[in-house]
């Protein structure tokens, strides 16, 4: 018979090394990833394509138009002059004096508006997806009812709430006085601030419960075996784990609200002080063919839009992108995969 020996084991640090990676002329090695690289630049493409026409190309030419005046008449001819002309930075410096009043009134209501009502959302958001996610019996009618007012139309909100607080509305029904809420004053702020808490709270709720949904069982029965109550469960499991959610939440809302326009504008009405936001202002200057403020106007609103989110992801940590974990640093990589290979010859 044959002699079937088997052949002794070869250990990992006996094997052939592998071969050194294939370099190109400039003495670099060859990526694995260029490949997927630019696959994904290719799948990518045509959404940076959209968003080019669909925000950049308006956003320089918005501030083109900044740079120009309103048309006004030609001292030569008596007439309208037919171009409009270009006044550089004037309008931008505008605002720093007695015109810009009328600005920084926007801005402040603007502030005012999303402060408050991001809040107010934010406390009421989290207590409707605390409820949502409860099991009893009816629970698909609540959730359901709950979320009605976020699948209303801003401009059909509107006509509800001027509806509701009209002078013989609902509203003055409930609380016995006569309240001309669609006027100038602190009451069509806070008429403005009720309908827009009421229309996008569920946003938020709707989010945190997503949150919510993904947590483990196993965490707040663990917690309820070691003696935590409600109160430290949320504190200390709830609010911790549904945090990313609820940032996103938080800055989608902190966005959209910066740009409120149209219910403050279908409730309360165009031109009146109290409740005018930047984009009521840029829409009156550009109905009354003032391009040139109005762009103005909508360029720093963009401006103002912008800085608000990357301040809200850097301060509060919002990662929108994902998190690819801590990685060591650069000097240290090396001596970290020579002691796995080191591991693997063993």
């Amino acid at each position: 018979m044959a002699d079937t020996k088997t052949p002794p084991e070869v250990t990992v640090a006996e094997r052939a090394p592998l071969a050194p990676p294939r370099r190109r002329r400039s003495g670099r090695p060859v990526r694995a990833t260029s490949g997927s690289a630019r696959m994904a630049a290719l799948l990518v493409s045509p959404t940076l394509l959209v968003l080019t026409i669909v925000v950049l190309y308006p956003t320089l030419m918005a501030l083109g138009e900044s740079l120009y005046g309103a048309k006004g008449l030609d001292p030569e001819t008596g007439f309208i002059s037919a171009t409009e002309p270009f006044v550089g930075l004037r309008n931008y410096a505008d605002i720093f004096g007695e015109a810009g009043e009328r600005f920084w009134n926007a801005f402040w209501n603007t502030t005012f508006f999303t402060v408050v009502t991001v809040a107010l959302e934010t406390l009421i958001g989290v207590a409707m997806a605390l409820i949502m996610h409860k099991a009893f019996r009816g629970r698909g009618l609540v959730r359901a009812g709950i979320l009605v007012p976020w699948a209303v139309p801003t401009a059909i909100s509107g006509l509800l709430w001027r509806w509701i607080f009209n002078s013989d509305g609902i509203a003055n029904a409930l609380i016995g006085q006569q309240v001309l809420w669609t006027t100038e004053g602190f009451h069509a702020k806070a008429a403005v601030i009720v309908a827009e808490v009421w229309k996008t709270a569920p946003f938020i709720g709707l989010l945190v419960l997503a949150g919510l949904q993904v947590i483990e069982k196993e965490v707040y029965e663990a917690a309820r075996l070691d003696g935590a109550g409600p109160g430290r469960q949320f504190w200390h499991i709830t609010l911790p784990l549904v945090k990313p959610a609820l940032l996103v939440a938080m800055l989608f809302r902190c966005m959209d609200a910066l740009r409120m326009f149209d219910l403050p504008y279908i409730l309360i009405g165009a031109q009146k002080q109290s409740v005018e936001t930047l984009s009521m202002l840029a829409q009156n200057e550009a109905s009354n063919v003032r391009f040139g403020p109005a762009s103005a106007y909508s360029v720093l609103l963009f401006l103002y839009v912008l800085l608000v989110a990357l301040a809200f992801v850097r301060l509060l940590g919002a990662d929108l992108i994902g998190d690819a974990g801590p990685r060591p640093p650069k000097g240290r990589r090396p001596r970290i995969l020579a002691a796995r290979r080191a591991e693997v010859a063993a």
